[in-house]
């Protein structure tokens, strides 16, 4: 015989008068900041009371009931109709729906207070956002509906901006597959295609960082930091219509701007005009550009300006800044520190010195008639004006200078200089010749391939450096590896200090390196990375101790791995004969980057770099040259500039290696050569096939 389920009694309700309501000590709620007791009473005086108060009934010392009910769970509420009856908004004895509890109940008033606060479940994000959208689509505002929840407009903004992610990813969302930090980051494009391209992609990594999602989706973008939104300026990119992309949920810096076009143009018009003026002081030429090639200026020759002399005004002034200047450091000599005023009047000083101190040359009409002059970008959007430089064809017919003279190019060389290697200055080759190549000047070339010039080597490395902190950061598994084995060496293989713990990352700086490099995707890659840790990190030390402490364990490794990038050191180095760092230690430290390289597949094709006239091709040798054309496109294809000179070589070079995948030897990693080769000969042998077909 089947045995009957007890069934449950449910408390009684009632409207009880307020006026017989009290707070019961057995509330469990004590801390009262931030209860928003106000905003409650605001809302129950809009839409009335949602939910019931729990209420006991209070018992006299012969355990009759008084006619008085205490609240032991709903004091929030209890307390804002409270306060709308001091307001005069509710009267004493306005009837409030209870849930009674029976006297004597073997339920403690703590554990139904505790229940009712502990029990109940949060909305999820998700859910708030389709209650904000089905509001908005019944005609309520942003601005509505922030009032009547009692948020920020942005709040709201930032949870509508959901609308513009894709279904896939909110379902994904929903089923716990990410994390709202993640869902936000995708709402920066409204492209469902690419947001579900980037999850597919992101989703089979280690590192799923909302500031990766970001920067996939905003690969094709220009940020408004650029250097060229900084020349003309948002506002004028905006007044021409040019689309902008920002994240309401992350500071964006202004955002990203969607249409690189028109800002060229703009950039372009902004640069023509600037030239226009700078034509009108009278020179026979001026060039413009977003950027000139690194060297552009080594074929011409300098005419020589003289700088323009203070005037008696700027002198008194200049004099007047100093005396102010000396007279802030003597008083305040014996300080720790400046006062920020202090410090900030220092700064105005220096920079008006700075200013004036720094004069602009003033040329001879006669030179400027044959001389020009080129205009660019600089890094941090001003404008830059080169002036002064005269093309071969426009020099006088007879030499200003004798043979030991010349023009120096702009490091400072001579063309008659002679250099033994490339250690002493940027611009010189094994040939002995600069960076930029001589049209008129063929060099001798001697049989076989020397090595590449230290300085070459030593920008080669810096990219494929870069490249490899980028790829590091990315793998925190390889990351930690490495650093385990660090350690491991460190103890068992080499003595420890004194210190209870030596191990530490020390970024390694990068000085010399190719005009390509800051604008690489590695670069690019990193300051994201690191933008991204920046924003989300405590400021103080303790405090930042113990956000660690609650890191994930996927984010700690890609925090790990993001801050031990930075020790990452692949640099080619020559080191003199009696250093303090041998050259053997260079050699060492460049097998195990090769390791590294080697683990994560290091490839500086997929990094971005490619070979081009500025960063290897016109600063290496004719053989070399015909080497790389003959490693990428065969033997015929090299023959058919065998004969060229080498500027036009390096040009042609250029444009024969684009889309090639061509890497000098610094910059390979073996596996990935061995597997290219193996795919080149597959390559041949079915191109020979399908010719004797």
């Amino acid at each position: 015989m089947a045995t009957a389920i007890p069934k449950i009694t449910l408390s009684s309700s009632r409207d009880i008068p307020f006026n017989r309501l009290v707070l019961s000590q057995s509330n469990v709620r004590r801390v009262k900041s931030g209860l928003s007791i106000e905003e409650l009473a605001c809302d129950i005086e809009r839409r009335g009371l949602l939910q019931s108060l729990n209420v006991r009934p209070v018992l006299d010392e012969t355990g009759a009931e008084t006619g008085t009910y205490e609240v032991p769970a709903g004091g929030r509420r209890f307390r804002a109709l409270e306060l709308l009856v001091k307001q005069k908004k509710l009267a004493k004895t306005a009837t409030v729906p209870c849930v009674v509890r029976e006297a004597g109940s073997a339920i403690l008033a703590e554990d139904d207070s505790l229940a009712e606060n502990v029990q109940r479940v949060a909305l999820h994000p998700l859910d708030q956002f389709r209650a904000f959208r089905d509001m908005l689509e019944k005609g309520m505002s942003e601005e509505e509906i922030a009032a009547a929840f009692f948020v920020a407009p942005t709040v709201v903004k930032q949870r509508l901006r959901l609308m513009t992610v894709s279904d896939k990813l909110l379902e994904i969302y929903e089923q716990d597959g990410m994390k709202l930090e993640q869902l936000m980051a995708f709402s920066i494009s409204d492209d469902h295609a690419r947001q579900e391209q980037v999850w597919d992609i992101v989703s089979q990594s280690h590192n799923r960082e909302p500031y990766v999602i970001r920067r996939m989706l905003t690969e094709k973008t220009v940020r408004a930091s650029d250097r060229r939104v900084r020349f003309v300026g948002l506002d004028a990119y905006l007044a021409v219509g040019g689309p902008i992309m920002r994240d309401l949920f992350e500071a964006d810096d202004g955002g990203w701007l969607q249409d690189p076009a028109i800002l060229d143009r703009l950039v372009m018009e902004k640069l023509a005009a600037a030239a226009e003026d700078i034509r009108a002081e009278g020179w026979k030429w001026v060039e413009t550009a977003l950027s000139f090639p690194w060297g552009h200026t080594r074929q011409f020759a300098e005419i020589d300006g003289a700088e323009v002399p203070l005037s008696d005004e700027e002198t008194a002034r200049l004099e007047a800044l100093h005396t102010e200047q000396e007279t802030i450091e003597a008083e305040y000599a014996q300080a720790d520190e400046y006062p920020d005023e202090v410090d900030a009047r220092l700064g105005e000083i220096e920079q008006a010195i700075l200013a004036l101190e720094e004069r602009p040359l003033a040329f001879d009409p006669a030179d400027m008639a044959r001389a020009g002059v080129f205009v660019s970008l600089d890094n941090d959007g001003t404008l830059q004006v080169e002036r002064g430089f005269v093309l071969p064809e426009d020099m006088p017919s007879e030499p200003e200078a004798t043979d030991d003279a010349g023009s120096a190019d702009e490091y400072g060389h001579h063309p008659h200089d002679q250099h033994d290697d490339d250690t002493t200055g940027h611009g010189y080759d094994e040939d002995g010749e600069g960076d930029g190549i001589s049209p008129d000047v063929e060099p001798e070339e001697e049989d076989g391939i020397k090595p590449l010039p230290d300085r070459l080597l030593t920008e080669l490395t810096a990219w494929r450096t870069l490249a490899l902190r980028d790829a590091f950061a990315s793998n925190p598994h390889i990351a930690l590896t490495e650093y385990l084995h660090t350690l491991v060496r460190d103890v068992y293989w080499q003595t420890p200090g004194a210190d209870c713990l030596e191990a530490y990352v020390r970024e390694i700086p990068l000085p010399v390196y190719s005009p390509d490099m800051p604008g690489s995707l590695p670069a690019h890659a990193l300051r994201q990375r690191n933008e991204g840790w920046k924003h989300d990190l405590p400021d103080d030390e303790d405090a930042l101790w113990r956000w660690i402490d609650g890191l994930d364990d996927a984010s700690r490794m890609a925090l790990l791995a993001h801050c031990l990038s930075f020790g990452v050191n692949a640099l080619y180095e020559r080191m003199p004969a009696y250093g303090a760092v041998s050259q053997r230690s260079v050699t060492e430290r460049l097998k195990r980057a090769d390791r590294l390289a080697a683990v994560l597949s290091l490839d500086l094709v997929e990094a971005g770099w490619q070979p081009t006239v500025e960063n290897y091709l016109g600063r290496v040798t004719k053989a070399r040259i015909l080497q790389a054309v003959r490693e990428a496109r065969g033997d015929e294809t090299a023959e058919r500039i065998a004969h060229m000179k080498k500027p036009d070589m390096a040009r042609e070079a250029e444009r024969l290696l684009e889309g090639s995948g061509w890497l000098p030897e610094a910059l390979r990693t073996a596996e990935l050569e061995a597997k290219a080769q193996v795919e080149t000969v597959t390559a041949g042998e079915n191109i020979e096939a399908i010719a004797a077909e």
